[in-house]
């Protein structure tokens, strides 16, 4: 099979995703398409592959050394692969919806989208810090007694 293909079209198709988020209005069905379609996509494609060649392939989740042999074989390796560009592109989407619902600038989202699609959890970290900065500089609900 042509593993690099298959790299080359999942990877082509999620940053266009990312470029979508980060770029275009935040219409419903854009998110929907993005959310449901294309990280369903991968999903679903990472799926067949993990069910198909795991087990096939040496190696495991139990060390280091272990998790080098099995991504020794190019599906399970491709697997992997698509394992982070689903997740990054959910999270992402999920950052976007959340960062929208508080009022964070289109302007502030972008570095943080960037970062997420790059370096995944560095995003969301970051995502989370200004989330927590907005939290902590909104005043303060002053209840009745």
């Amino acid at each position: 099979m042509a593993w690099g293909a298959l790299f080359s079209t999942a990877s082509t198709a999620t940053m266009l995703g990312w470029l979508a988020l980060i770029l275009l209005p935040r219409w419903p069905i854009l998110l929907s398409a993005l959310s449901t379609g294309l990280v369903g996509t991968l999903c679903v494609g990472y799926s067949a592959l993990m069910l198909a060649f795991f087990f096939r392939s040496g190696g495991g989740f139990g060390s280091l050394a272990a998790v080098r042999t099995l991504f020794a074989s190019d599906p399970v390796l491709l697997a992997g692969w698509i394992h982070y560009l689903a997740f990054d592109l959910f999270v992402g989407i999920w950052i976007a919806r959340q960062a929208d619902s508080i009022g964070l600038s289109r302007l502030v989202q972008a570095p943080i989208l960037l970062a997420t699609f790059m370096f995944g959890p560095l995003g969301l970290l970051l995502f989370q810090g200004c989330r927590t900065g907005s939290r902590l500089a909104a005043p303060a609900t002053h209840r009745s007694a």
